[in-house]
């Protein structure tokens, strides 16, 4: 049987789809946040979630083809409760903006899924001059987490529900820079390297799942916090807009584990919690300061 056919404890392998996972959940008294859903990876966790009766919301930088998702989920199950609003992880005061009208909702909200994301783009700063990867990766996330989170924690209070966040990943972080996260020179342009950079993005995301899961355990709040690599997955926007590096990394693909012997220890590097901590602090005084 090949790998990626082999089933795990879970009764799920590699190759199991999100319907297969979700068959039998009804999941109609839950609401959930999924970013980056008008297209991959967020679109079809989107769909998913709908067709098990999960109130979704879009948070979207493009509404046109987020509103084309909507209309296709609509037209799949017609009883879909799906909602799409504008969010710009770039920039902070959009993000402000999102958390602000979502919460003015009254809505409850069970489940977070941080999933936008780019890949490998050029040096280019954010709104809030900030390298552009690591602030719509992760930053952007990291403040609309910490501006939702009194909302989780009242839905799971008073639903005896259990919340979710999850931060989408990558294996990726293996490849960030030796020291794992430039603090110093975060925004410096002659320290840039851009497939490290989206490592430093995707390491700190785990970072941040994991220090909020302590967090959560410490204060006792019925909310989980996990990060995961998605897969190898080719129809998304990343993998269309990344042709380059995804036939680079096919090539060394027989070589990475001898490769990563001199170059990674990330591994380590995603369980430091000291670390964990150095970059929550580092994290809220750049949203601070925005």
């Amino acid at each position: 049987m090949w790998p990626f056919k082999r089933r795990g404890v879970s009764g799920f392998s590699w190759s199991s789809t999100a319907e297969e996972v979700t068959l039998g959940i009804d999941a109609t008294a839950l609401t959930a946040i999924v970013t980056g859903a008008s297209s991959g990876i967020g679109a079809e966790t989107a769909r998913v979630l709908a067709l098990r009766g999960v109130h979704v919301i879009m948070g979207v930088i493009d509404m046109m083809d987020a509103f084309n998702v909507k209309d296709s989920i609509l037209k799949q199950f017609p009883t879909a409760k799906v909602d799409v609003m504008k969010l710009d992880l770039s920039s902070m005061a959009s993000v402000h903006h999102f958390a602000d009208e979502f919460n003015s909702t009254s809505l409850p909200l069970n489940i977070l899924i941080n999933n936008a994301g780019i890949c490998a783009s050029p040096f280019m700063l954010s709104k809030d001059n900030i390298e552009l990867q690591f602030a719509i990766n992760y930053l952007g996330h990291f403040l609309l987490t910490n501006l939702l989170l009194e909302n989780m924690k009242k839905t799971a209070r008073e639903s005896k529900i259990q919340g979710r966040i999850i931060n989408v990943s990558s294996m990726g972080h293996r490849f960030t820079y030796p020291n794992g996260i430039l603090f110093d020179k975060l925004n410096d342009p002659s320290s840039y390297n851009n497939s490290r950079a989206y490592g430093q993005s995707k390491l700190a995301n785990i970072l941040h799942a994991n220090e909020l899961a302590r967090r959560f355990k410490e204060d006792g709040v019925d909310i989980t916090a996990n990060s995961l690599h998605p897969g190898f997955i080719t129809n998304t926007n990343i993998y269309l807009q990344n042709r380059f590096l995804t036939g680079l990394r096919n090539i060394l693909s027989p070589f990475l584990h001898y490769i990563e012997r001199f170059v990674v220890k990330n591994v380590e590097q995603g369980r430091d919690m000291d670390l964990a901590k150095k970059l929550w602090d580092f994290s809220m005084n750049l949203t601070m300061k925005n």
